[in-house]
């Protein structure tokens, strides 16, 4: 059957599907169909026009960014996907040129979901303060809730098989407040900032997010040896959460172990709920272990809507205007979003064209150990869907 004519039955099997069967903000497991709203997540629709298309902020990022936004881009008009994008030139490393942060957090808040490359950080600020610009939008949204799931792709050869864990990162304290000084000539102060009620949020979204997708066990990373009180209020926050979910398998790690476990044997871990710095590491080295940057999706969830972006943040800028990144990460984003909004017949038809793309393995990036461009792998999955 030719692509028009896959594009009109699946239109067809869409038409009732838009709005009506009731679109809201959910996390969602990369790997079923189903929408998940942790308590306290509002169940509010996206922005939707007439015609029943969703509305949706997207952000190309830095980098290799903008490339991977277009391989999207030309995938939902290939398959005919009915997602209109509400682009913003977003950047700290060119701000005369970035659109203003209210502009932008009005969009998504208005829009309630946005797929987002990612921002570099330069070392340095224009402005002289210390928040950075991710810091500035995850704060004026409340994108307290990372989720970054990291599972094993097929034919990608790897020192692990079957890895499938999910890491659940607070991304609004810890180390990453923004808040240090020289109090002497010399001498830095850098405050971590660790509270019950954030700890105890991020704790219940871990075990509520267990219990959506059939998840057996959640562990806790820390270093409360050493930071008594800060991890310390973290891992009792934790174990307060645990009594509430018996069913669900309870364990806590200190951070250091935990990367060593990680490396030697991925497959014990389940769920793994973390400050921000720990699930910043913690992200990434699991990254590395299922092929890198460029195969891991993630998500940011606050109460009232979800930003989608690549689970390892690189911006990758060696590779700009090369055509050789990778876009698998970023399309996947794109079709946990679908899954987000209820296009879940969409969402599966573009992981199954992935699959089916790696598993030929006639078409590889060079990350994956192959020769093909970024637009070889992005037509690849155009030709793939069905």
């Amino acid at each position: 059957m030719s692509l028009i004519g896959r594009n009109i039955v699946r239109a067809l099997m869409q038409g009732s599907q838009h709005v009506s069967k009731g679109v809201h903000t959910s996390a969602v497991n990369a790997d079923q169909n189903v929408c998940f709203a942790p308590a306290g997540i509002s169940t509010l629709q996206p922005n939707a026009t007439k015609e029943g298309r969703i509305k949706c902020t997207l952000i190309p990022g830095d980098g290799v960014g903008p490339e991977m936004v277009y391989s999207v881009q030309e995938v939902f008009k290939a398959a005919n996907i009915p997602v209109d994008f509400e682009s913003f030139f977003f950047s700290e490393v060119n701000p005369t040129l970035s659109a203003p942060l209210e502009d932008v957090v009005n969009s998504i808040a208005r829009n309630k979901i946005c797929i987002k490359g990612i921002l570099a950080t330069p070392d340095f600020s224009h402005t002289g303060e210390l928040q950075t610009l991710n810091m500035k939008l995850r704060n004026a949204l409340d994108l307290y809730a990372n989720v970054v799931h990291v599972k094993s792709l097929p034919n990608v050869k790897c020192r692990h098989n079957d890895v499938d864990c999910i890491i659940i990162r607070e991304q609004t304290e810890g180390e990453y407040s923004a808040l240090e000084h020289e109090s002497v000539p010399g001498v830095v102060e850098c405050l971590k900032i660790i509270t019950a009620a954030k700890s105890e949020r991020i704790a219940k979204f871990a075990f509520d997010y267990a219990v959506k997708m059939g998840r057996k066990k959640v562990t806790a990373v820390h270093k409360a040896n050493i930071m008594k009180l800060g991890d310390g209020l973290f891992l009792r926050s934790c174990e307060e959460m645990a009594k509430l979910y018996p069913r669900i398998q309870f364990e806590k790690m200190i951070v250091d172990n935990c990367t060593m476990q990680m490396v030697s044997n991925p497959n014990q871990f389940d769920v793994m709920v973390t400050p921000n710095l720990y699930g910043n590491i913690v992200d990434n080295l699991a990254s590395g272990l299922v092929g890198g940057a460029g195969v891991v999706a993630g998500a940011s969830y606050s109460p009232e809507c979800a930003v989608f972006e690549q689970g390892a943040r690189h911006i990758f800028s060696g590779a700009v205007g090369k055509n050789i990144a990778n876009p698998t990460a970023m399309l996947l984003c794109s079709a946990n979003l679908l899954a987000h909004v209820n296009l879940h017949s969409y969402s599966k038809m573009i992981k199954n064209a992935i699959n089916k793309v790696l598993t030929d393995g006639k078409v590889r990036t060079k990350d994956l150990g192959g020769q093909s461009t970024t637009k070889d792998f992005t037509y690849a999955v155009i030709q793939s869907l069905a």
